[in-house]
């Protein structure tokens, strides 16, 4: 069940933070952005990419003769990854970029933005799905939702949208990712082809991961702060 509750939860506490302390310190986002994006990225390196190379040799039936040339070997998965990137790249043309907490305040309007909200969802939804096999990967997308609940319910209450709508939207958000991990879990054409869709995956959370790290700082620059969180996050997704 943890699994499902963490990635869930971490939005709700989110959304709560934004609503009833109104942070304002953008400097501690930054840093709790800084660590939540190398906590992602080191556990997509060193457990998630890892799995996804073995997984697709073995689906592919050459393990330690595949030359890169061979559907199911290593040249298979490095596609698969940059069409994640590539699908990444796409989806924040919709969100602006809300998925690593960079949005814009563009004056006040009180309808759903739905293009943000369906590309959001898409992204989460496919975060979701390794979490079936990789349970340690649920801690670090939660640990990524959480600032960026944050960030995303101030954004949208402090540009005139209603607080229902605005909790509606967050909700569908935060139950998007524990979707994922479920119809990973039951859906056989998901278990059919999920080396590649892990390796799709791999591609999102790269981008989003490193994308996070070099915005978390004023000016894009590195100071000891920032440094050290990136390094906690770091020792913490290793020792998982």
């Amino acid at each position: 069940m943890t699994v499902y509750i963490v990635p869930f939860l971490s939005v709700l506490v989110g959304i709560g933070v934004a609503l009833l302390l109104k942070p304002t310190g953008k400097k501690s986002l930054k840093l709790l952005l800084a660590f939540s994006g190398a906590f992602l990225l080191s556990l997509t390196v060193l457990h998630l990419l890892p799995e996804v190379y073995e997984a697709t040799l073995h689906a592919g039936g050459h393990e330690g003769h595949d030359h890169g040339h061979e559907h199911g070997g290593g040249h298979t998965v490095g596609i698969f990854i940059m069409a994640g990137i590539i699908f990444q790249i796409i989806l924040e043309y919709f969100s602006q970029g809300a998925e690593h907490g960079h949005v814009h305040n563009h004056g006040h309007h009180h309808g759903m933005p739905w293009l943000l909200f369906i590309s959001l969802c898409i992204h989460a939804l496919l975060e979701g799905m390794p979490v079936s096999h990789h349970p340690d990967l649920a801690w670090g997308i939660g640990i990524h939702h959480f600032p960026i609940a944050i960030i995303l319910t101030a954004f949208f209450v402090n540009s005139g949208m209603k607080k229902i709508p605005v909790l509606l939207f967050m909700t569908a958000f935060a139950a998007m990712t524990p979707l994922g991990t479920l119809l990973s879990g039951q859906l056989t054409v998901v278990e059919e082809y999920y080396p590649y869709i892990s390796a799709v995956v791999v591609g999102i959370l790269f981008h989003i991961s490193s994308t996070i790290i070099f915005e978390s700082g004023e000016d894009h620059k590195f100071n000891l702060a920032k440094l050290l969180s990136i390094g906690l996050g770091v020792v913490l997704a290793y020792y998982l």
